[in-house]
This record gives C-alpha cells, structure tokens and sequence, in this order.
C-alpha cells in the first residue's frame, strides 16, 4: 500500500485533528499502532509538526468523514502524478546527524533485551558497525560510563514495524537451527530460555557488561545481623581491651614519673659532691 509523504508528521496532525484510530492512522502512515499510540502520549516525533495531508492533495475531507463513521474503514490515498518515493531496501541505514548521538543507547538496548538478535541484523537495522557494538558489549566504548539502554523507537531511529520484523526474524532463524538439531523449539525455549531484563538486573556480579548494579536489601541486612550473646560477648571483648590499654598507659606514667624523680636526686648528689670553681680558686690563694 502506497503511503504518504512524510508519515509521522502527518500521522501528528490526523491524531490531533480526527477522530480516527489507532489502527486507521498506522495502517495509512504505515507505522505500527505502538508507535501511534506514542505519539498521541507525547513520547514519540516530539517537536514534529503536523502535516495537512488535505492541503497537501493526499486525502479528502470526505475520506476521513467515511473512515470516522466506520471504524473498519481503511483511509485510501488520492491517486496523483507526483512520483512516489522509492524505498531503499539494500544498503545500511542512514541516521539523521542530530539522532547519531543517540545511537549507542539504542545498541545496548538491543544487545541487553533483545539477545537472539545477531549483530548483522543489528548493524542493518541501527546502521551501526560491528566494531561499535563488540565495544558497547564489552563495556570499551569510549564513551561507555554515559551509555544507558532505551528504546530505538522511542528515539526515533528506527520503526516499530521494522524492529518487530527483525526480532520475527531472528527467533524464526534459532527456530529452524534447534529443529535441525533435533530439538523441540518449545522445550528448548524451556530448558535454556533467553535472558529476560529482570534475569539481567542481577547479573553485575557475573560480569554482565548492560546490567545494573543490585543495591542490598536493608531487610535481608537486619536478618543477617548477629544474635544478642554474640553481641554482648563482643562488647565485653572490647571493653577488655580498653581496660588493657588503660592499664598500660597508667604503668607507662608512673614509670615515667619515677625516671624524672630519680634523675633530679642524681644531679642534686652530682652537685654536692663536685666543687665549685670559686671555692677551688680560695683554697689555691690561702695555700699559697
């Protein structure tokens, strides 16, 4: 199905000016009703102004009165001379220079939520190179203190529609290699099942390069504590120790206040019994 120029700016402007749905917006704009839906919400195509598509010769007012009627209805573009768009279907995937930025937080997103996804589909999808991503998984990226996972959606680098093809894509592709194998997908899914992002929170200790530090539970700290005797046998240990140290600090005093003691009565003996130079030059006078 043929769809209009510039889909979410028109998609902005028939949400804020109709009455249709959802599903009767994404199937003309060619987007996915998530991505609809978040543009209503405020979360998507921020700062996008909404096209006419009426001004513009792409729809008639009595097309969106039929579609708003009936609810079923599927809006139809009027036919026109004006070459459409050829879509690129090979090739990497060119990124706007404002969304590059942003590029990093979306891998680690899709390497933290959406493992099966090999790094091709990864590089076709974000327009990314596998050097980039081996240095998001590996936590070497020059940048990697900053990088915080989010939705390649949300940051409008990618469509929903070709994010769930890719991830279709990818658990068709484990599918066919566990039935060549010999094993059931559904009991492999069970036996040895992708990580999910509640499994990846609490992997920091296991060396998991996306995930989040687990902070301590102050409950599981109250449990462990020690029990009153092992608490009271410590405070008798250490009060030992203080009266230990009282008792050395008080035989280091007096020991020291005896050493000055006797050091003055030594002098005071040295000075009575050595004589005094003046008395020594009388006695030589009177002798002579």
């Amino acid at each position: 199905m043929p769809q209009p120029l510039m889909p979410k700016a028109t998609a902005v402007w028939l949400i804020d000016n109709t009455a249709l749905t959802f599903e009767q917006v994404a199937e003309f704009c060619g987007l996915h009703v998530l991505e609809v839906q978040g543009i209503a919400d405020g979360e998507v195509a921020i700062g996008i102004v909404g096209l006419d598509p009426i001004a513009n010769g792409q729809l008639s007012r009595a097309e969106i009165a039929r579609c708003e009627k009936d609810r079923s209805a599927h809006l139809n573009l009027i036919k026109t001379d004006i070459p459409q768009p050829a879509r690129r279907t090979r090739g990497a995937r060119y990124t706007p220079v404002s969304k590059r930025g942003d590029r990093p937080n979306a891998i680690a997103w899709m390497l933290k939520f959406h493992p099966e996804i090999s790094d091709s589909q990864i590089q076709k999808l974000l327009g990314t190179t596998k050097a980039t991503i081996n240095a998001i998984r590996d936590r070497s990226h020059w940048n990697a203190q900053n990088i915080k996972p989010q939705d390649p959606v949300s940051l409008g680098i990618c469509s929903q529609i070709d994010l769930d093809t890719v991830v279709r894509t990818a658990r068709e592709r484990r599918e066919a290699k566990l039935r060549k194998e010999g094993i059931d997908p559904t009991t492999a899914a069970e036996l040895h099942p992708l990580p999910q992002p509640e499994d990846l929170l609490g992997e920091a200790a296991a060396g998991d390069p996306l995930a989040e530090p687990v902070l301590p539970d102050p409950a599981a700290e109250d449990e462990a504590e020690d029990s009153p005797e092992e608490r009271r046998e410590a405070a008798e240990a250490v009060f030992a120790d203080l009266e230990t140290t009282e008792e050395g600090a008080d035989e280091a005093t007096d020991s020291d206040t005896e050493g000055e003691g006797t050091g003055e009565d030594d002098a005071g003996e040295q000075g009575a019994g050595e004589p005094v130079d003046g008395d020594e030059t009388a006695n030589r006078q009177h002798n002579g």
